[in-house]
């Protein structure tokens, strides 16, 4: 789960970390009278989606009066921005964040994930701070420096001392750099957060170390144990098939090609898309039914697939551990007759009770190929689909 700059702001201060001043706002007046409030004489506009990479999309301004805050929050509020993390299609404002100007002296970059090699998390920082660290990542590894972290003492004082000094930051302010990786490590593991990434971490002209920006994402299973959280997500910045596959505790990703995938295990289903690919095909959907699919959350994978205008064929590739053959046959079975499936159907079942499964399928009457492998699968899938008329419409 995401949620905004705002919003992460607000959490991390709770820990103690310093950010500018700000108030989040849903139209060009709202805009304009937070900044009024914040007083000043440079204010930045920012929009508030779900991505990175907003400033070189056009997402971040300065203003430098209260006529050109308007001016910015007009051209912001409501477009369409694109960066390279949207994709192309790019993603609609609808919040802006309005936050004090800050005379920055030197920007640096400080981010968290969870190394699973490791099974620790893991502290990054580099001297080279602002909207080229994915260019720095790649060009000059050298500049980033990491640290993993004892989940049992937590980032210790020197932990965090070594790595400031690494990256440049000045005597005077190692104090103010510790207590925030500090405060940065105990919001990331108090949240069950994934990923933490404060791109740039500022030293301002005053000499304060603070949060420029802030990004968090949150393990999606541990949201039962953070209502908190969950009550910050904004639905407009999610797809609407991805929201209604979460009510259904369905993983659905959609993507860009015309062969639906269903399948249990998101490992399998990674494989599953690979193999398409290989053959010559193209994955319409990442879909994991998980392990104790019933008949009900199979009919509703099918109906999100079919909401792709592009779907040409549907995969289903299930492998028959804790989730039985026979029980996948059945959804399987199901779904086609309830959607009325007007597309070709691949189908490949293997594991506890497959002949029974198997069997189930035969006798159906539907028009189902059968494949005795994942390789089997893939060809009759990517075939089917580049057999079906493409003018052909799907039925949701």
């Amino acid at each position: 789960m995401k949620i905004h700059e705002y919003q992460a702001k607000e959490i991390l201060r709770q820990y103690g970390v310093a950010t500018p001043q700000g108030i989040a706002c849903f139209s060009v007046d709202e805009a304009v009278n937070a900044a009024k409030q914040l007083g000043g004489e440079v204010w930045a506009v920012k929009a508030q989606i779900y991505a990175g990479g907003r400033g070189k999309g056009g997402g971040v301004k300065v203003a430098r009066s209260l006529s050109e805050v308007r001016q910015r929050a007009g051209e912001i509020l409501g477009m369409r921005l694109v960066t390279h993390q949207t994709g192309p299609e790019g993603q609609v404002v609808h919040r802006l964040f309005i936050e004090q100007g800050v005379k920055i002296d030197k920007e640096f970059y400080a981010g968290m994930v969870v190394d699973r090699r490791q099974q620790r998390v893991c502290l990054m920082a580099s001297s080279e701070g602002g909207m080229e660290i994915e260019k720095v990542a790649a060009e000059t590894p050298e500049k980033i420096h990491k640290v993993f972290i004892d989940p049992v003492a937590g980032l210790s004082q020197q932990q965090a001392e070594d790595i400031a000094q690494k990256i440049g930051i000045p005597a005077h302010s190692l104090p103010q750099a510790v207590s925030l990786l500090q405060g940065l490590y105990r919001a990331f593991d108090e949240t069950d957060a994934s990923l933490l990434e404060i791109n740039p971490l500022a030293l301002t002209a005053e000499e304060q170390v603070i949060a420029l920006d802030a990004k968090m994402n949150f393990d999606d299973n541990a949201l039962f144990r953070h209502p908190e959280v969950v009550a910050l997500r904004d639905l407009d910045e999610e797809d609407p098939v991805e929201i209604e596959a979460s009510k259904h505790e369905l993983s659905y990703i959609p993507l860009d090609g015309d062969i639906g995938c269903l399948v249990n295990g998101a490992g399998l289903a990674m494989a599953t898309m690979d193999i398409i690919k290989l053959y010559g095909g193209n994955p319409a959907n990442f879909l994991d039914v998980g392990g104790g699919a019933t008949a009900e959350k199979v009919t509703e994978a099918f109906k999100l697939m079919l909401r792709n205008p592009k779907l040409q064929a549907i995969l289903v590739n299930i492998f028959g551990g804790i989730m039985k053959c026979d029980v996948i046959a059945q959804g399987v079975v199901a779904a086609a007759r309830e959607v009325q499936l007007n597309v070709p159907l691949v189908v490949r079942l293997e594991g506890t009770n497959v002949d029974l499964g198997k069997q189930i399928l035969a006798d159906s009457g539907l028009p189902i190929i059968s494949a005795t492998d994942m390789a089997d699968a893939a060809q009759k899938a990517v075939n089917a689909a580049k057999s079906k008329p493409s003018s052909c419409g799907c039925q949701s």
